[in-house]
C-alpha cells in the first residue's frame, strides 16, 4: 500500500513510518523542511514537501495514495498559547484529506487524545464507545468519524497523553522533567492520585499500521497501554531520575509551578483500550511508563519544551 504520512518526521511518526515500511507498505512522508525531507530519505521514505496550509497539496498527496495516515499537529503554535489556530488548521486539514479520499473506500487514520475525555464528567475509565458532541479536536475527531458515510474507511487513534520511549523529547513526560529541573523539586498536585493513561512510541506505531491496514470505517481507537498511572508515580519516577525531592503543590499554586499544564497536571484521564485490542489484535509489548522512567533516557540530558 503506498501510505501518505503526515508528521512523518515528528515523534510518533518517527516511529510509524519504519513500522509501515518493515511491513511492506510505500511511504510518502510530508516534510515542512529539508532537515525532515532528508531524514525521510533516509529512513527509506518518500518525501512530499508542503505542511497542513497548503490544502491543496494534501488533497493531491492523499488522491495519489492508498491510504492516508494524519499525526501532524501544530504543536508549536499550541505551546505557544495559540491553541485555537492550531485546532483550525488541523480540522481543515483534515477536511482536505476527507474530500480527497470520499467515495474511494480508502483508509484514513487521523489522531486525537484521551485527554479530551478527561473533563467530561465519566464516571468510569473512558472507553472508545465515549464520544463527546463539539469542541476544539473533537470536532475533528467527529468529522473523520463521519466521512464513514462518504466512502472513507475512516478510524480515529486517541493517544495517551504519555506517549513514552527514547523517541520523545518533546512530549509532556519532557516537560514536566523540564519543569522539574528548573524548580529543584519533582512535583504532583494535591495527594497526586489523578491518573494519566499511557502507551509506548512503539505501540501506538503498531497501531495505526493495524488501523490502516483493518480498522472498520467509522472506527475510534485507543493507543492505550497503562491504563491510569497516578501523577504522584509519575512525579516520584523524576524524582528518582533527577535526584530531586518529591513534593506535593495545593491547587491554589498549580498554575504557578506548572504553568501551561496546570489543568493537565490536575486531570483525572484513565482510560481503557479493551474494545481496540479486541476489534484489531493489539497488544502493547513494550515496557510501561514507570518502566521506562526506570531506563534514565530522559534524564541523560536536560529535556527541552516546544518554542
Amino acid at each position: 500500500m503506498r501510505v501518505f504520512v503526515t508528521g512523518a518526521s515528528g515523534h510518533v511518526g518517527s516511529a510509524v513510518v519504519p513500522e509501515l515500511l518493515a511491513a511492506g507498505h510505500q511511504v510518502v512522508g510530508l516534510a515542512r523542511s529539508d532537515r525532515s525531507a532528508a531524514a525521510l530519505t533516509a529512513a527509506g521514505a518518500e518525501a512530499h514537501r508542503g505542511d497542513l496550509d497548503d490544502l491543496d497539496g494534501l488533497a493531491s498527496a492523499a488522491a495519489a495514495a492508498d491510504g492516508v495516515i494524519h499525526l501532524a499537529f501544530k504543536h508549536d503554535a499550541m505551546f505557544a498559547g495559540d491553541f485555537d489556530s492550531a485546532v483550525a488548521a488541523d480540522l481543515r486539514a483534515v477536511d482536505a484529506l476527507g474530500d480527497a479520499l470520499a467515495g474511494t473506500g480508502k483508509p484514513l487514520v487521523t489522531t486525537s487524545g484521551t485527554m479530551l475525555l478527561a473533563f467530561a464528567g465519566l464516571a468510569d475509565a473512558a472507553t472508545e464507545a465515549d464520544a463527546l458532541d463539539a469542541g476544539p479536536r473533537i470536532d475533528a475527531e467527529n468529522a473523520v468519524v463521519a466521512l464513514a458515510e462518504r466512502g472513507v474507511r475512516s478510524s480515529v487513534v486517541r493517544l495517551a497523553p504519555t506517549v513514552h520511549s527514547p523517541l520523545d523529547h518533546n512530549g509532556f513526560i519532557p516537560t514536566l522533567v523540564s519543569i522539574a529541573r528548573s524548580k529543584g523539586v519533582s512535583a504532583y498536585v494535591g495527594d497526586g492520585a489523578n491518573r494519566w493513561p499511557a502507551v509506548h512510541t512503539l505501540d501506538a506505531a503498531r497501531l495505526y499500521r493495524l488501523a490502516l491496514e483493518s480498522a472498520p470505517a467509522g472506527s475510534r481507537l485507543h493507543a492505550v497501554d497503562d491504563e491510569g498511572i497516578t501523577f504522584r508515580q509519575i512525579a516520584e519516577g523524576i524524582g528518582r531520575g533527577l535526584d530531586l525531592p518529591v513534593v506535593s503543590v495545593p491547587p491554589t499554586e498549580a498554575e504557578a509551578h506548572f504553568g501551561f499544564l496546570s489543568a493537565h497536571a490536575q486531570a483525572d484521564n484513565p482510560s481503557a483500550s479493551t474494545l481496540t485490542r479486541d476489534l484489531l489484535g493489539w497488544k502493547p509489548v513494550q515496557p510501561g511508563l514507570v518502566d521506562d522512567l526506570g531506563q534514565g533516557h530522559y534524564f541523560d540530558a536536560p529535556a527541552t519544551t516546544r518554542r
